[in-house]
């Protein structure tokens, strides 16, 4: 309680905290939303999961510091009841289907792509689906006639003959188009799509979705995928918690205990410590890893692991040995061996919760380390091939040339995750530093 206080004296320490509650409460909340197997869903689900998504579209939020507002993604489908839809089978042997899709337009630009998707449900012949659109000035223009199979996709710029009705021009600009202005410029106000079904049996039905796709969407936008980048950085905060933690205790707990041995037991024992850690020092740590996800795997829990099993004999054991060669003269350690306590009692009981103190500011800032280090694995392309990450967002922005094309979003959004999650840490590990360090409490 006494070092919590102090603790809490520190300004720089309470914004730590906070950034630090900010992301586990950010990646407790996805575990608990989007579990493991809907996240790979969502992130590697094709376009059967994405089609409702534009490509490479800002945040929804960049709009706040636009003049004029980009559109966002329109989504009508009658299966949702966001479309009107009647059936007429009056006629025997003939089924008419009616399906109006209507919404307001106020954005001052033009969607990225129009599209329909039709769902007909018959016993032999393919319906006939007629597409007409009108305009809030009451034109109206044919746009297809299709013969729709059970499931089926229009996209209104592939289709050649509606171009050159259009004179050329693309039909989602077009369509939308003020015919009163020189310059293409939006038509703002109510728009109505028709979708009329002719099937030649009585049981025939007919549902369809109309997607107007904008050039913002979500909290986070989209890559050159369609999918959603919100998925990336939701998951991002657990991964890089969890790689973060476990290589953090896994190789600071280890290497405190692997150099308090070595400093009780001596001799051999000691010197095998010194020479393994002294090889390991001058090993490349960043190749090494780099071999294993090209040569062996990509996995993150292999990363993980080689990254303990790199960490364990680093340098620090030999700070920790030199604390622990004046802690074993102390007098309640000789007290200790006196009455019979055996090496590895000592070891666990006196030697090394003299140095927790030391270990608990070290660990701290340690993982941030490790969240930079998997992050910097995956932007060099040896990330987790499965799951989504902030490094594996970074990557994919990198490969598709996000920067060249003005998608800043794709590249800051991750790496201001990472640079926050790692100035949370380093916060709370400095002012634990001075904490738990009289010389520096002055500082």
């Amino acid at each position: 309680m006494r070092a919590w206080r102090e603790l809490t004296e520190y300004p720089s320490a309470i914004v730590g905290l906070l950034i630090i509650a900010v992301v586990v409460g950010l990646a407790v909340y996805t575990l608990v939303t989007m579990p493991y197997g809907e996240a790979i869903r969502l992130w590697r689900g094709g376009e059967e999961v994405w089609q409702d998504y534009p490509k490479n579209a800002s945040p929804s939020w960049t709009n706040l510091f636009r003049q004029s507002d980009l559109p966002a993604t329109v989504v009508l489908d009658t299966r949702a009841g966001t479309a009107e839809k009647s059936l007429d089978r009056s006629t025997p042997g003939i089924t008419d289907a009616t399906l109006d899709f209507t919404f307001d337009w106020t954005a001052d630009y033009f969607p990225q792509e129009l599209s329909l998707f039709t769902y007909a449900s018959f016993s032999e012949k393919q319906p006939f689906v007629e597409v007409t659109w009108f305009t809030p000035d009451d034109r109206e223009i044919k746009v297809a006639d299709l013969s729709s199979k059970a499931s089926d996709a229009y996209r209104f710029e592939a289709d050649a003959s509606l171009v050159r009705r259009l004179k050329g021009v693309a039909p989602q600009r077009a369509l939308l188009a003020d015919p009163n202005v020189e310059e293409l410029t939006p038509l703002k106000g109510q728009y109505r799509v028709r979708v009329t079904g002719l099937f030649f049996e009585d049981d025939g039905d007919l549902d369809a979705k109309l997607v107007s796709y904008g050039q913002v969407h979500g909290m986070a936008g989209t890559d050159h995928r369609r999918r959603d980048l919100t998925v990336a950085l939701m998951w991002g905060a657990p991964v890089a918690l969890a790689f973060g933690l476990l290589a953090a205790v896994g190789t600071t707990i280890t290497t405190m205990f692997i150099a308090a041995f070595g400093v009780w037991f001596g001799g051999a024992v000691d010197g095998l410590i010194q020479r393994l850690t002294e090889v390991n020092m001058i090993l490349p740590f960043l190749p090494i890893l780099i071999m294993v996800g090209t040569f062996y795997s990509r996995s993150i829990w292999v990363i993980l692991g080689a990254v303990v099993a790199l960490g364990i004999f680093g340098s620090s054991i030999k700070t920790y040995r030199a604390i622990f060669l004046q802690v074993r003269e102390a007098p309640y350690i000789e007290a200790a061996r006196a009455y019979g306590a055996r090496g590895g009692r000592i070891v666990a009981q006196y030697l090394v919760p003299r140095i927790i103190p030391m270990l608990i500011p070290s660990l701290v800032v340690t993982i941030p380390t490790y969240v930079f280090l998997e992050a910097s694995l995956a932007v060099l392309g040896l990330g987790d091939p499965v799951l989504p990450t902030w490094g594996k967002l970074i990557n994919d922005a990198n490969e598709n040339g996000a920067l060249f094309n003005g998608y800043y979003y794709w590249v800051l959004q991750p790496a201001a995750l990472l640079m926050l999650t790692g100035l949370g840490f380093s916060m709370v590990g400095f002012a634990l530093d001075r904490v738990f360090n009289p010389r520096l409490r002055g500082l």
